[in-house]
């Protein structure tokens, strides 16, 4: 677990040209599945082993020319408050404008890492400029060049130095929830529900101010640790904003625990949204569980709980070994239900396969059926064993790993799967060299 980073600043200092430097690599990896929304806002990147995510601010303001002062104050102190390190990018070309002055003393509040970076740090000309931005009140300037890369992997491995470590303790060996999904979609509800206190208040404006929680429970005979569960904290009339607010919520939830419980509303159905926060959850390698909520509202005749899921597991092809409950927050309907399964779902993450075993049984699955040739070439797989990580990992072996294309590793998950219990749980697989 690396924590979250925010990239902060006015608009046209580079942020998004340096998101998408830093995210780039991982990206190729990240979206082979063909399908997946991808969102340029937030992606995973990683540094000397480390994981974190990283959130482009600049890329929620639709319309940032005229940009409003308070849509900047609403997004630094969204950073603020979720991102665990900053990077507030300043533009060396221009000098210190007064927004940045503005949001150097926004920052100034947060008790966060912050990292002043410089942009357009490429040529000796600009480096002078950089006396001016002391002003701002930083000990540190980091330059970089956004578009050529120079000067990131300073900045970089400063910033692995003040992400949050895995810390062992009791609460590690308890399953981790989120509920996660749309605003308005019955989280609270749900909660309300599971925990069995008004914790939460519930109204029917999207985005209710809410206080998030990370707390042990023991209910129906299971212990369990409920993350950050809260949807949105502002009451906002701008539809982007909701949007932001319940992305930037769900890649926290998410990025810090083990098991998703997505909630879905049945009347909307499982829209472009809440696939993206499905796919997020998938990208993170996190078991989940889907949830269809308020599914006593839905005419029964029209619509069958089979025709329903049906849709649903169209929608995440290739991923579809994942349970759907139909559930009621507001009558408690199967919550328990919900429970048993994000449990189970638990438990099938952390599944072991002794090696002996696996490749007593894929071995002889791989012979009859072995990768199609390429260009003549033909690979044999000879050994394959699972990786000692918190969510399951698989190498394989052979001569030729660059030819093993992806429906063959889809051939071999869906083989997996069938054999042993993966189910809510996304699977990856390594070929490598012998």
């Amino acid at each position: 677990m690396g924590g979250i980073v925010a990239i902060i600043g006015r608009p046209n200092v580079g942020k998004s040209t340096f998101f998408n430097r830093l995210i780039k690599k991982r990206e190729a990896i990240v979206d082979a599945i063909s399908g997946v929304t991808r969102d340029r806002h937030y992606g995973k990147s990683d540094w000397n082993g480390i994981d974190f995510t990283l959130i482009d601010t600049g890329g929620y303001l639709k319309n940032s020319d005229d940009i409003f002062q308070k849509e900047i104050d609403k997004q630094v102190n969204l950073a603020i408050e979720e991102a665990d390190a900053i990077f507030f990018m300043v533009d060396l070309a221009e000098g210190i404008t007064g927004m940045d002055e503005t949001i150097a003393k926004l920052l100034r509040r947060s008790q966060k890492p912050i990292f002043l970076t410089a942009n357009k740090g490429d040529n000796s000309k600009m480096q002078e400029n950089i006396i001016e931005f002391y002003a701002l009140g930083y000990e540190k300037i980091y330059t970089v060049s956004a578009i050529n890369g120079s000067g990131t992997g300073e900045l970089l491995d400063e910033l692995v130095k003040v992400l949050p470590k895995d810390g062992e303790n009791i609460r590690d060996k308890l399953p981790r929830f989120a509920v996660v999904g749309r605003p308005n979609a019955g989280k609270s509800s749900f909660i309300n529900s599971l925990i069995g206190e008004e914790r939460y208040i519930v109204t029917d404006i999207s985005g209710t101010t809410r206080d998030s929680i990370d707390s042990i429970y023991n209910r129906f005979g299971f212990e369990f640790n409920l993350i950050d569960t809260a949807g949105i904290r502002k009451k906002s009339k701008v539809k982007e904003d909701i949007e932001f607010y319940s992305v930037m919520r769900s890649v926290r939830s998410i990025e810090y625990c083990d098991i998703c419980l997505l909630l879905v509303d049945a009347t909307r159905g499982f829209d472009g949204q809440v696939q993206n926060i499905f796919w997020l959850a998938h990208r993170n390698n996190k078991g989940i569980v889907i949830l269809i909520n308020k599914w006593d509202l839905i005419e029964k005749e029209t619509f069958s709980t089979k025709v329903f899921e049906n849709q649903i597991r169209e929608k995440i092809v290739p991923f579809t070994d994942v349970p759907i409950v139909f559930i009621s927050a507001l009558s408690k309907q199967r919550i328990f239900k919900a429970i048993e399964t994000g449990v189970t779902v638990f438990k099938n993450r952390s599944n072991r396969i002794a090696t002996r075993k696996l490749n007593d049984v894929l071995l002889p699955i791989i012979e009859n059926q072995p990768p199609p040739s390429f260009k003549g070439k033909y690979v044999k797989i000879k050994f394959c064993t699972q990786l000692p990580t918190t969510h399951p990992q698989f190498a394989f072996f052979c001569n030729l790993p660059q030819y093993v294309k992806d429906p063959y590793k889809r051939f071999l998950e869906k083989k997996i799967r069938k054999i042993y219990n993966f189910r809510g749980v996304p699977i990856q697989l390594f070929f490598r060299k012998k």
